[in-house]
């Protein structure tokens, strides 16, 4: 069974009368070439558990399986509960769960399939979900290795953008302060069917073993870094007197950025992570 041929592909989905939902975001990838560099760059052996978001009709699924100790995929659309059934049945190490992403208790998902082992999370994100995804597995905490995500080239380029770019923003600090970010590849619109409008990229999240930045108090350190990006036009010394999410003086934060070597007019959007830290660390 190869699912990245588009004939074998519709005949399957035909043979369960599947129709795609334009509201998921469904695109199934068809490019071999791409699927390999997935399963190169995951690191993926017998000895590793995988958790699936959004396997679709099951491509990524069968070559994580072929590697894996264990793939728990979860699967939000129950009309493709058949075709997943069908395409797995020969692998004893999956497991399928119809639910939605943002409703599972991941927590008690999480402990009842995995235990106390380490996992990788493989997920093809619609746009409208990627951010929330990926922080609540970072800032849950969770015994994670990496994260191998398929998202809009948009959302990649945020997360992988430089200080004093217009990409640079909140989802940069997020996923930078606890996790390195690497581009395995891109995957245009004719790696797929049927053709998105837009252009994807496979990024892998490899979360810090050791993180390499210690804040005081990480919930004031995130209410900064929104205050920051929801107010990016402002300088950083009138985004944060004025933030609505925590209260400092201006005149204190003019100290502090005096302090730090840095000028009064600068914008927060300029500032790397660890000087995000650095300030985050004299406000709390």
């Amino acid at each position: 069974m190869d699912l990245t041929n588009k004939s074998e592909l519709i005949n399957i989905l035909g043979g369960f009368d599947f129709k795609f939902s334009k509201s998921l975001g469904q695109n199934f990838l068809t490019d071999r070439n791409i699927l390999d560099k997935i399963i190169e760059k995951s690191n993926i052996n017998q000895n590793v558990n995988v958790l699936e978001i959004g396997p679709g009709a099951g491509t990524l699924t069968r070559e994580l399986c072929m590697k894996a100790k264990k793939v728990v995929s979860i699967e939000i659309d129950k009309t493709l509960i058949p075709v997943l059934n069908y395409v797995m049945s020969e692998f004893q190490n999956f497991t399928l769960i119809n639910d939605d992403i943002m409703k599972i208790n991941l927590k008690n998902l999480i402990k009842e399939q995995f235990g106390n082992e380490k996992f990788v999370v493989a997920a093809n994100l619609p746009y409208y979900i990627t951010t929330p995804v990926i922080m609540t597995f970072f800032e849950n905490d969770f015994n994670i290795d990496s994260l191998i995500l398929m998202i809009q080239k948009e959302v990649a380029d945020r997360i992988a953008a430089r200080p004093g770019t217009k990409e640079y923003g909140a989802l940069t600090v997020g996923t930078g302060f606890y996790a390195k970010n690497e581009i395995i590849c891109s995957a245009p619109p004719h790696c797929f069917f049927p053709q998105p409008k837009v252009s994807s990229v496979v990024i892998k999240l490899e979360k810090y073993e050791k993180p390499p930045y210690s804040v005081n108090n990480k919930e004031m350190f995130f209410k900064i870094v929104k205050s920051i990006f929801s107010q990016r036009r402002k300088t950083l010394v009138n985004s944060l007197s004025g933030s609505p999410f925590i209260k400092c003086e201006k005149e204190k934060i003019i100290n502090i950025l005096n302090d730090m070597g840095l000028d009064e007019k600068i914008r927060g959007e300029k500032l790397d992570i660890a000087a995000l830290v650095e300030l985050s660390n004299k406000v709390f």
